[in-house]
């Protein structure tokens, strides 16, 4: 099932086109990885598709047009994650992850359904928060963050995840967890992800199809192995990327 078509998606800031005339679509099952170098138009793609930015063209959801849906659907469908996140007050892990589920809000005064507890309780639990949900937000690690609102993200339960570098503040080690989350979640049917990533090996460790942005179009679109060939990442990056990651890992062998 095709879950999300963009068609000729355009951005543009003052007199600068950020992003020009962009198509893709994303089936259910898949995650798309969106990569090139920096300014060529990744996060604001993503942005403009969760309708964060102004645009012009077309983004359907299903095949309807997101601008149709209510806010609170439309939460439903579509979890957004973003790099940074302004955080000012002392609300508990446990409070921020709840916070995912006011798409399912039944009122104002309404409290929360036993499925909102169990759903809050799981996300926990898969991000390993549990012994974190009664600490105050403000005491946590850059790192520890990232995970309270991809936590937040799994509670809102949506049918598609749009991360923009969803472990740009994370060690290795959370790295790979985080990742391998992602890939889990995804399994599940009616699910899909879009990711905008720098790290190419991520990219192609776990990405089923690809779009490579250069200077705010689209360079190449299809499957991974095809769309992040050696060729295509010389031309983009201006460099040879094969090279230069090969060399990286001669220096892992040499240990």
């Amino acid at each position: 099932m095709r879950m999300l078509d963009v068609k000729n998606l355009s951005v543009r800031y003052g007199t600068l086109d950020v992003v020009k005339d962009v198509s893709f679509s994303v089936e259910e099952g898949e995650w798309l990885m969106i990569a090139g170098p920096n300014g060529a138009g990744k996060s604001t793609v993503v942005s403009a598709v969760a309708q964060s930015v102004e645009h012009t063209g077309t983004v359907l959801f299903c095949g309807k047009d997101v601008t149709r849906y209510k806010p609170q659907e439309l939460a439903r469908h579509i979890g957004v994650l973003s790099q940074n996140h302004a955080v000012n007050y002392a609300f508990m892990v446990k409070e921020v992850v709840g916070l995912g589920r006011y798409a399912y809000s039944r009122g104002i005064f309404s409290g929360k359904s036993d499925a909102d507890e169990q759903a809050v309780v799981d996300a926990l639990t898969l991000t390993g928060l549990e012994e974190l949900a009664d600490k105050s937000v403000l005491k946590l690690s850059g790192g520890e963050l990232q995970r309270v609102f991809l936590a937040q993200i799994f509670a809102q339960d949506p049918n598609l995840l749009i991360l923009d570098e969803p472990t740009n503040h994370l060690d290795l080690v959370y790295q790979k967890q985080v990742f391998s989350l992602i890939e889990e979640w995804r399994r599940k049917p009616g699910r899909a992800v879009i990711s905008v990533v720098h790290d190419l090996s991520l990219a192609l460790a776990y990405g089923s199809k690809a779009l490579l942005m250069d200077k705010g179009r689209a360079a190449a679109l299809g499957p991974v192995s095809e769309v992040l060939t050696a060729e295509r990442l010389q031309e983009v990056y201006e460099m040879d990327v094969k090279e230069w990651m090969q060399g990286l890992l001669k220096q892992w062998e040499a240990l």
